[in-house]
């Protein structure tokens, strides 16, 4: 097993662990930490591929996706503490009635 393939192996884990730890938990801020670590094992995907082809695209994508993530969690923290103020508790069902 070469470097690109336990690289792209390691990726596909940790979305997976990122993945089940979002269907599994049921606190607001675990969930947020999960997707997190959902979308560095996407980064760590382009990044591979970038370094395997040669190219700048994959690294050129990786800035775009920080920056943008840098944006989103600003945002989804301001959220969590406007519903930890709300009903003073971070769990996941206490917030069902906020569905559409």
């Amino acid at each position: 097993m070469d470097k690109y393939q336990f690289l792209t192996v390691l990726s596909a884990l940790l979305f997976t662990m990122g993945l089940a730890g979002v269907v599994v938990r049921r606190n607001l801020l675990v969930v947020m930490m999960c997707l997190e670590i959902m979308l560095n094992a996407v980064v760590l995907s382009f990044v591979t591929f970038a370094v395997r082809s040669q190219t700048l695209a994959g690294v050129a994508m990786t800035f775009f996706i920080y920056v943008a993530a840098s944006c989103e969690i600003a945002l989804a923290m301001a959220i969590v503490v406007l519903l930890l103020r709300h009903r003073c508790s971070l769990d996941l069902a206490a917030h069902q009635d906020l569905k559409g």
